[in-house]
């Protein structure tokens, strides 16, 4: 259990699955976290869901945290930064789950010797299972990396990489789940065409995608190794990915992410531009 307290400025959806996820975890208890909102009937709700204290005003988060997790909107960052520059000091770990905010940005936002750290994470962090890619700031020690590795390890998966990979890593799984919930829908709606209850084609679904996932994850057997094994010589599977590579699904995947990474990129270079 981290003995560092922890508060969320902003307590949106990626805020508020990643506060639960770090309290499912055990990681922190709802007496070292704090959350600031402005929407007072949300800071109701997260109060009566977690037990987590909050409040509307941010800097009171500041001056009641060690780590300040920034999980607002990438429009209103520059505002947040600017209202809590003098609040925020080198004591603090400011960690950013802003898709395409750049560290520098960040850095040239806030006093000198800031450590900060960008981080992104996904949804399936409330059931454990985030798959997360973060970079250290000009300032962020060694000790803050394996800080936050330790958090997003306690939620899921994560990956220290370089700042440029991460609007890759924003295209891929910060948007990724979006995508799989659309693949499983449409195999809940083959199954219900095919004469499945909705109930039971939607597990089905659903399972078949957990379990695939887990066989990456888990087996030393290349993807495509795992593919074929499914397919049988005149089978049933081979018509049903020949009607997937007629329907161009491989190809539409690839042009989600690289659409979903050059956003992310846009948002990064108008930030950059704003401090120049």
């Amino acid at each position: 259990m981290l003995k560092e307290k922890i508060g969320f400025i902003g307590g949106g959806k990626m805020g508020e699955a990643l506060m639960k996820g770090i309290l499912k975890a055990k990681l922190s208890t709802v007496d070292n976290i704090i959350v600031s909102d402005v929407d007072k009937k949300r800071c109701q709700s997260l109060e009566d869901e977690t037990g987590i204290k909050t409040t509307q005003d941010n800097k009171e988060v500041t001056a009641n945290s060690d780590i300040i997790i920034l999980a607002v909107k990438p429009n209103i960052m520059g505002a947040i930064l600017e209202e809590l520059k003098r609040d925020i000091t080198s004591k603090h770990l400011v960690v950013s789950i802003a898709a395409g905010i750049p560290l520098n940005f960040m850095e040239s936002s806030l006093n000198e010797g800031c450590r900060a750290i960008r981080v992104m994470p996904n949804t399936p962090c409330l059931v454990g299972e985030t798959a997360a890619g973060y970079a250290l700031g000009e300032n962020a020690t060694q000790d803050d990396g394996e800080l936050v590795g330790q958090i997003l390890n306690a939620v899921g998966r994560s990956y220290l990489l370089e700042e440029k990979y991460l609007d890759a890593v924003t295209g891929l799984s910060g948007s990724g789940p979006a995508f799989i919930y659309t693949v499983i829908e449409a195999l809940a709606d083959g199954g219900v065409k095919m004469g499945l209850p909705r109930d039971v084609s939607t597990e089905l679904a659903a399972q078949t995608a957990f379990g695939a996932a887990k066989m990456v994850l888990e087996s030393d057997a290349h993807i495509g190794e795992l593919k074929d094994s499914v397919t049988s010589p005149g089978g049933t599977t081979i018509e049903g990915l020949h009607a997937l590579e007629k329907g161009g699904l491989s190809n539409t995947l690839i042009n989600a992410v690289e659409a979903a990474t050059k956003k992310s990129k846009r948002l990064g270079k108008a930030f950059s531009k704003q401090k120049k």
